[in-house]
C-alpha cells in the first residue's frame, strides 16, 4: 500500500463581488494576436455551459477574426493536463489542484473565480455502514487523482487521524466511473462530484456521510502563463465575456437550467441541487478567501505527504494566483 500511494501522491502532484472592473488595455502589451483561442468548458462550471451557449466569447472576438475552440474537460485533472500540454489557452479547475499542479512545474496562472461550490463530498450508498471518515480504514474508495474531491478526501482522512495509507484508493478516469463503481458495489466510499454526486443522491439513495463546504476550493479558471504573458489583453476580455454570462447566469437561473439540462439531459430535481443548493455565482476576483481557501489546502496536503515537505507553499500560492485583471467587493 505504501508504494501505491507513493505512486498515487506522485500521480496526483503530476495531475497536475460583484463590483467589477477591468485592468485597462494601455496597460497591457501583448503580442501579436492569435488565430484561435482554446476554451474549456465542464460540467462542473455551469457559468462555462451558458458562456458557451450564449457566445459571448465569440461576439467579443469577432471583429479580430479570432476563432474561438470550445474542449470539453471531464475534470480539474482533465483540465490541467490539457493546460500543461498546451490543448488549451483556459481551463476550469478546483483551486487546490491547480495549485499542487503549479508545484509540480504546470505553467499556470489562477486568474478568475466562476463559483464557490459545494461540488465534493465523501459518498457511500444508502444501505453502508460507513457513517463517519474513520469508518473508512480499510476500505476501498474511488477517486479521480488530482482533482479536489481527490484532495478533499485527502483532508477528510486528516481529520480522523488517518491518511492515504490507511485506505484502498481505486483510481479511476472520470467522476462518473467512480459513482458507478459505488453504486455497483465494487467500492466502499467515493469522492464525489456534481452533477454525478446529486444524481445517485437522488436516484439511487446514495448518503453524503461526510460534507464541509468550506474544503471546497472555488472554481477556478485558470490561463497558461505563457499565453497570459504575450496576450494580457485577450485574457482580460475572456474574463470580461465570462464576467457577462456570470451576471447572466445570476439573472437568468431558468435560462442557466435549461442549457445545464440541455448538455447534460439530467431531470430538473437534480439539476436543481446542484445549482440551486451547492452552487454559489457572486464572486469573481481570486481574492483574500479564495487564497486562503487554496493555501489551507495546499498546507493539509504537505501535511499528508503529498506535497513535499521542503515546499514553500504559500510562495506557490503568490506564484500561482495573479488577479490583476479583476477587481472586486464582495
Amino acid at each position: 500500500m505504501e508504494i501505491v500511494m507513493t505512486l498515487l501522491s506522485r500521480r496526483l502532484l503530476s495531475a497536475g463581488v460583484l463590483a467589477f472592473a477591468l485592468v485597462p488595455a494601455t496597460q497591457l502589451c501583448a503580442a501579436d494576436n492569435p488565430k484561435e483561442i482554446y476554451v474549456d468548458w465542464a460540467t462542473y462550471n455551469p457559468v462555462s455551459m451558458l458562456l458557451k451557449e450564449k457566445g459571448f466569447v465569440e461576439k467579443e472576438f469577432a471583429k479580430d477574426g479570432i476563432k474561438v475552440v470550445w474542449v470539453q474537460t471531464n475534470s480539474s485533472s482533465n483540465a490541467l493536463q490539457f493546460l500543461n500540454a498546451g490543448s488549451i489557452n483556459f481551463g476550469s479547475t478546483a483551486g487546490s489542484a491547480a495549485l499542487v499542479a503549479r508545484i509540480n512545474g504546470n505553467p499556470i496562472k489562477s486568474v478568475y473565480v466562476y463559483s464557490r461550490p459545494e461540488w465534493t463530498a465523501l459518498v457511500t450508498t444508502k444501505d453502508s455502514g460507513i457513517n463517519k471518515v474513520a469508518d473508512l480504514k480499510g476500505k476501498k474508495v474511488a477517486m479521480v487523482r488530482g482533482t479536489d474531491p481527490h484532495i478533499f478526501a485527502v483532508r477528510a482522512l486528516l481529520t480522523a487521524g488517518l491518511t492515504d495509507k490507511d485506505i484502498t484508493p481505486v483510481l479511476v478516469q472520470q467522476h462518473a466511473d467512480g459513482g458507478n463503481l459505488l453504486i455497483r458495489g465494487d467500492v466502499d466510499a467515493w469522492a464525489g462530484l456534481d452533477p454525478m454526486m446529486a444524481q445517485h443522491e437522488i436516484k439511487d439513495g446514495a448518503r453524503l456521510f461526510y460534507r464541509n463546504r468550506e474544503a471546497n476550493t472555488w472554481g477556478i479558471l485558470n490561463v497558461r502563463e505563457e499565453f497570459a504573458k504575450d496576450h494580457p489583453d485577450i485574457v482580460r476580455r475572456v474574463i470580461s465575456a465570462y464576467e457577462e454570462a456570470r451576471k447572466y447566469s445570476l439573472a437568468n437561473y431558468d435560462e442557466l437550467k435549461k442549457t445545464f439540462i440541455a448538455v447534460t439531459k439530467l431531470p430538473d430535481d437534480i439539476v436543481d441541487k446542484q445549482l440551486k443548493e451547492r452552487t454559489e455565482l457572486t464572486h469573481n476576483k481570486v481574492g483574500p478567501a479564495q487564497r486562503e481557501s487554496i493555501l489551507e489546502a495546499g498546507l493539509a496536503l504537505q501535511k499528508a505527504g503529498v506535497i513535499g515537505a521542503s515546499v514553500d507553499v504559500k510562495k506557490a500560492v503568490d506564484d500561482l494566483i495573479d488577479d490583476r485583471y479583476v477587481t472586486a467587493a464582495n
